[in-house]
């Protein structure tokens, strides 16, 4: 059984949802604002955690900027319907993922199901490292080793990279991305997969010949490059 820490100051949507989802076969803990939250979240495991921005006490940017100092839990957003800044906020703090209210009981089961995926890595071995170039990639721990650093990752920015190494010199589309790592179709103007990009970017250090790793073609899609790979020939996948 998975359990999750839902976050939430809206008592009455907290209890619907606590129900809806303990009957979808999930433990569900409850704290009604951020403070509360973040002692529950580092005093326990938990597989993943719904957080609600505008709460008391402390909102959700600033507990999940706390959180992410110490834990790599995954973390679903839940920000106002329409506002993008938000959830571009949200994304570039080391959130997984956002969904905008009011939602759907099944749209959010979805997403929830869509994270944990992404999240089952974790195993009591390393028998599934991957490597390429400078970079060594440890699913079950939810890091990297790049030039002796240690960067922990997570669990979108594990896939994603994931995703990459493995097809190191294709182009994907923003779209195939979005559906085969975020688990999601790709909506208009949803910066998802830039913003989870953009993250993993910043955590990796320069590569030692100077070369960019990941090359955005515009309007395609991203790259990442393998060696010398000519980005003149290639082919959507």
């Amino acid at each position: 059984m998975k359990n999750l820490l839902l976050i939430d100051d809206d008592k009455e949507l907290v209890s619907l949802l606590a129900e809806f989802l303990t009957l979808e076969g999930f433990a569900i803990e409850i704290a009604h604002d951020g403070e509360t939250g973040l002692g529950k979240s580092l005093s326990k495991e938990y597989d993943l955690i719904l957080l609600d921005v505008m709460m008391p006490r402390m909102n959700g940017f600033d507990m999940l900027k706390m959180l992410r100092q110490k834990s790599n839990t995954p973390v679903l957003m839940l920000t106002a319907k329409g506002d993008e800044i938000d959830r571009v906020l949200g994304l570039e703090m080391g959130a997984d993922d956002y969904l905008a209210k009011p939602f759907s009981e099944r749209e959010l089961l979805a997403r929830i199901r869509a994270i944990l995926r992404r999240t089952q890595y974790k195993t009591a071995n390393n028998s599934n490292k991957l490597s390429h170039l400078d970079i060594e990639l440890f699913p079950s721990q939810q890091q990297a080793i790049c030039q002796d650093f240690t960067i922990e990752l997570t669990g979108t920015e594990l896939s994603l990279l994931e995703k990459f190494l493995k097809h190191p010199g294709e182009l994907f589309s923003k779209s195939d991305l979005s559906e085969q790592v975020l688990g999601k179709k790709l909506q208009p103007f949803d910066r998802s997969i830039d913003m989870h990009l953009s993250n993993l970017r910043r955590k990796l250090p320069t590569r030692l010949d100077g070369k960019t790793r990941v090359k955005n073609f515009r309007g395609r899609g991203y790259m990442w490059l393998d060696g010398d790979v000519n980005t003149n020939s290639y082919a959507v996948n």
